[in-house]
């Protein structure tokens, strides 16, 4: 799949969520939101529906993007994702700069779409957060993994955490 092309990958029902957010800064949230509308063979998300995840987008959707903050880019870029009609979703480091608050609706979002059938792969630092969210979980050491398994079981054993997190 890596070879693809990124409308193939897009019509094959991954979303994607990047780091950066990547928005259109010059649109508006409804523009941004609805270029990404898509049909795929999984469920169809309108831009209301996606929108009405997180509350505060329904007062933004005439605002340009460039005047967003991180937390309300983030939600658009998850509404994006999800108006692209995924089977799963990439996230790359959700909650990234982000207010505690916003990192707490980022996840109750990955865990509502979890819900709703749709699976997310969550590149995260904070182990705490990804372990959270996560069934299973790997971890990634200079590029290489060096475990994987059930993400309760590391969320569980102290000593597996310390030893392949430095967390306790």
């Amino acid at each position: 799949m890596t070879r693809d092309p990124t409308h193939e990958i897009a019509r094959a029902g991954i979303g994607w969520v990047p780091d950066d957010r990547r928005l259109c800064p010059t649109l508006s949230v409804a523009r941004n939101l609805a270029i990404a509308q898509k049909r795929t063979r999984f469920r169809n998300w309108s831009v209301k529906e996606a929108a009405a995840i997180f509350s505060p987008l329904e007062y933004l959707m005439e605002r340009d993007c460039e005047n967003l903050s991180g937390g309300e880019m983030q939600m658009v870029a998850i509404a994006r994702a999800l108006v692209g009609s995924p089977g799963l979703v990439l996230f790359d480091e959700p909650s990234q700069g982000l207010a505690p608050k916003i990192v707490g609706d980022v996840l109750a979002t990955i865990l509502r779409m979890k819900e709703e059938g749709i699976a997310s792969l969550v590149v995260e630092q904070n182990a705490e957060i990804a372990l959270s969210v996560a069934d299973h979980a790997a971890v990634i050491d200079r590029g290489r993994i060096v475990w994987t398994g059930e993400a309760a079981t590391l969320r569980d054993d102290r000593a597996l955490r310390q030893r392949l997190l430095g967390v306790q």
